[in-house]
């Protein structure tokens, strides 16, 4: 088994801008503009991460949107060359941690319907499938598998963390 990258996971800002807009250009086929990106630095719903190399470089990234007590994971992204590496779940333990400490009623997301890598990494954090968007994706056109995982608060959870109330800073 080979050794896992190590990665720090930090609040994104507007100097990782750049390299989370090539990473959209890489990893998705209607990737969101660097314009967008920045939106969401100004968003005070959102929550973008990004996981960076030993020398700084973003191999990594996620975001994260909170309506009420509501958690949509909009995007998670790693570098084609950097998978498997653990980065992903890294990432999402974060968003997990949040949804407990502040106790969220849900997070979920969508994933493309042939992404099985996501979709068992999502599974294997107990996130389950609740539903399907027809057509959902572009280029090539694909469902979206719903992936939802609900929180259940009063009870002890071994995976809560305790994360401040704001992923930002």
């Amino acid at each position: 088994m080979r050794e896992r990258m190590h990665v720090r996971i930090v609040p994104m800002n507007a100097d990782h801008l750049d390299e989370v807009a090539e990473l959209e250009r890489i990893c998705f086929s209607t990737p969101w503009s660097r314009n967008m990106l920045a939106e969401e630095l100004d968003n005070a719903l959102s929550a973008f991460l990004v996981a960076l190399d030993d020398d700084g470089r973003v191999v990594g990234y996620a975001g994260l949107q909170v309506v009420l007590d509501e958690g949509y994971i909009t995007n998670v992204a790693v570098r084609p060359e950097c998978r498997r590496n653990g980065i992903a779940a890294k990432l999402l333990q974060v968003f997990l941690d949040f949804a407990q400490a502040n106790r969220l009623s849900f997070l979920t997301l969508e994933v493309r319907a042939s992404n099985y890598g996501a979709i068992a990494l999502y599974g294997e954090r107990g996130f389950r499938s609740v539903g399907r968007r027809k057509n959902y994706y572009e280029h090539p056109k694909e469902d979206a598998i719903i992936m939802t995982k609900e929180f259940i608060h009063g009870t002890a959870d071994a995976n809560a963390g305790a994360v401040g109330n704001d992923l930002r800073n």
